[in-house]
């Protein structure tokens, strides 16, 4: 086959239909977003034998083909549209074997599309666990469909899914019966569709007459004619829809209860249960939050310690051994002082980045995450979010963009633009070099009590500020928008089970390159552009400054008057120019014009500023062989002959960044996700005013 077979995994939120597509295409799989909307895209490659490959796409969760969130919209415009390039020819439902009644309400959907369906029961070990059996061959039989047992997570199964999935394509067998008969509409009304809209499918026409909204496909003459024919035949979609769902599930709970026996005795508490009684509890569900956010923070410094050492030198060294080796001029001015310097003041926090998302992978692959939408429902609703808002939220400490993204899981159009326009402020891994560099300078490492790292603790005081600060911009959003509209949460909790080793390694992979490749493109043409506005200035003010220095210091060393030179020139310069333009602005701050320019480069990206100030203060002359770290803690204020970067001049830098919105991605998303620029500007403004305020009253209070 020159183009291979579309393969689609539906079902339930929390089946584990993630788990089987990373199970089935390991790393053959890319990321990308549906076409025509901003919703996770998910397709990878799997090989049902030697000769046989099939693409595998991850439809979102869902729980009817009645869409009630923009990621559910798209299984349905998707499965009701046979001209999408998504279109699948086999579909293979994922099924939680324990909940199987209500996971049978979406298969039965699917499959009365006129779909080739494979029926995948997984996590059968936790019906078991609950005292369930599932008699397969009978559920076959009565669905018509083949029903495979399978374990996503340990990947039991996988072969005989394979085989399925390739029945149903070289086979072609025939297509299961309807499970629901179209008897409470007219045959008139259904000929009447399929006849103008050319369809084949009865329940294809249904649904067209009843989702004219929501399927994005139609044009406005097909909604127009859709609409007429509806009223020609008293169509009523919500009654429609009450008498289906209602009717599905009579057949489907029969079928269920003739294939699911039931032990006698009562099944015993499993160990997910027992855990929950203290997870979830009121008290010690929020202590164990906390405790793990703890634990969380102390290891990203205690662990990343070593070989964030080990990368610092390391560039610092091949800095040296390039300056020594390559002949002087502007190309090796331009390599060391630019990009070498720029790249390594970020690649030198890939450690903590990778731990971070170690942590996060873990949480959401033991299942932990979803008990902490369940926990923090109730406070969420307080500020005008829900329990949905946790997940932006908190997968916006790895990176806001895709948080944001994730905010159309939302049903509610306010929660989900309050989650949008708070998401931001929860600190993400863009802030972590930041906070690492300034906490390194001011905080002492050393432990409280003999075990609590001290850097480790202010760490975690600045992400828990971040969240605080979303959480009451939430309730002050929720006060102004005067919008009458419930929301509803509702969360399947998915069993506890260990993270599975590869999982977790691909999704830190994933991340990190991603981080590294994204910072890396902003700051190889910012250090570039740097490097160019620190290496000229206008007219022969670059040789009047060192001509004046030469003057004025007669007695200086070589090598100090080199640093002297270098550091008068940049001054200057171009950059040196514009931060001395901007200083009055930030001087309230206790920032200089070297702050203001990594403050203005960084407007595009918030990791910006650490590779800024590196290749600023390599650019001034200093020591090549230091890190920036000792390069920002060496640094004079000329002013009081003091380190420039003191506690205050620090603390203030922190708080900026905690509140600061420093990143044109996050702009561009939550543009495209409102589709709107007033909110990005809205966004900008009040999260500017925030850190400038909040960053004033710092250094104010502590000078």
């Amino acid at each position: 086959m020159n183009k291979n077979p579309k393969i689609a995994l539906v079902g339930n939120p929390n089946c584990g239909k993630t788990s089987l597509f990373n199970a089935l295409t390991g790393l053959r799989q890319k990321t990308g977003n549906f076409p025509g909307v901003t919703v996770d895209r998910k397709i990878g490659v799997t090989r049902l034998d030697k000769t046989t490959e099939v693409d595998v796409i991850d439809l979102p969760g869902t729980y009817s083909l009645y869409p009630k969130s923009l990621d559910e919209q798209v299984v349905l415009d998707i499965l009701a549209n046979p001209a999408s390039k998504d279109y699948p020819e086999v579909v293979v439902m994922v099924a939680d074997a324990s909940n199987l009644k209500r996971n049978l309400l979406l298969f039965s959907q699917v499959s009365d599309l006129g779909f080739h369906t494979i029926l995948a029961l997984n996590m059968v070990d936790v019906a078991e666990a609950h005292g369930l059996t599932i008699n397969a061959d009978l559920l076959s039989e009565r669905l018509g469909v083949p029903v495979v047992l399978i374990n996503a997570k340990s990947e039991e199964g996988l072969e005989n899914l394979k085989f399925a999935i390739k029945g149903e394509l070289i086979e072609h067998s025939e297509l299961p019966k309807p499970v629901l008969r179209l008897d409470t509409v007219s045959k008139e009304f259904i000929q009447e569709i399929k006849s103008q809209f050319k369809v084949a499918n009865d329940y294809l026409a249904m649904l067209m007459a009843g989702q004219i909204e929501k399927l994005r496909f139609l044009t406005s003459e097909n909604r127009t004619l859709l609409v007429d024919i509806n009223r020609r035949h008293s169509f009523q979609q919500v009654d429609f829809q009450t008498k289906e769902t209602v009717n599905r599930y009579k057949i489907l709970g029969a079928i269920a209860d003739e294939s699911i026996r039931k032990k006698d005795d009562k099944p015993q508490e499993t160990f997910t249960q027992k855990l929950d009684k203290i997870l979830l509890h009121p008290i010690w569900g929020y202590a164990s939050f906390f405790a793990i956010l703890f634990l969380i923070f102390q290891s990203i410094f205690s662990l990343a310690e070593y070989p964030m050492d080990w990368i610092d030198s390391g560039m610092a060294s091949l800095n040296e051994w390039l300056k020594s080796n390559l002949p002087e001029g502007l190309l090796t001015s331009l390599l060391t002082d630019g990009l070498v310097a720029g790249i390594g003041g970020v690649v030198v926090f890939i450690p903590q980045i990778a731990f971070l998302f170690t942590f996060i992978s873990l949480l959401e692959e033991s299942g932990y995450m979803a008990r902490v939408m369940v926990l923090m429902d109730k406070l969420m609703r307080k500020v005008g979010l829900n329990g949905r808002s946790v997940v932006p939220l908190i997968s916006s400490v790895a990176c806001a963009v895709p948080a944001i993204m994730g905010s159309r899981t939302i049903q509610s159009w306010k929660d989900r633009l309050i989650t949008i326009m708070v998401t931001p402020l929860m600190s993400c891994s863009a802030r972590l070099p930041i906070f690492t560099i300034m906490i390194g300078l001011v905080i002492p490492e050393r432990t409280i009590l003999g075990i609590f790292n001290l850097q480790g603790l202010a760490l975690m005081l600045l992400y828990l500020l971040g969240f605080v600060s979303a959480l009451l911009s939430a309730w002050v959003m929720k006060n102004l928008m005067k919008v009458k509209e419930r929301s509803f949460f509702i969360m399947e909790m998915p069993v506890f089970q260990l993270p599975r080793v590869d999982h977790v390694v691909m999704a830190v992979w994933n991340a990190v390159k991603a981080f590294v490749l994204e910072a890396g493109k902003v700051i190889v043409a910012i250090s570039i552009i740097l490097w160019v506005l620190a290496s000229y200035g206008p007219g022969d003010s670059m040789e009047q400054a060192e001509q004046q220095i030469i003057k004025e210091n007669p007695t200086l060393s070589q090598e100090e008057l080199g640093n002297a030179i270098a550091s008068a020139q940049l001054e200057t310069s171009y950059a040196g120019r514009f931060g001395h333009f901007i200083e009055p602005a930030i001087r309230p701050l206790g920032y200089d014009w070297k702050i203001g320019i990594a403050l203005l480069t960084s407007f595009a990206a918030r990791e910006v500023f650490v590779g800024t100030m590196s290749t600023i203060y390599s650019l001034g002359g200093d020591d090549d062989t230091d890190t920036v770290k000792n390069k920002m803690r060496t640094e004079i204020n000329p002013e009081t002959g003091g380190p420039r970067f003191t506690p205050a001049v620090a603390f203030s830098l922190l708080i900026f960044y905690v509140f600061a919105m420093m990143c044109m991605s996050t702009l561009a998303a939550t543009y495209r996700e409102t589709k709107s620029w007033f909110y990005p500007a809205v966004q900008f403004t009040y999260m500017t005013a925030i850190a400038y305020v909040a960053a004033w009253i710092t250094f104010q209070s502590l000078s």
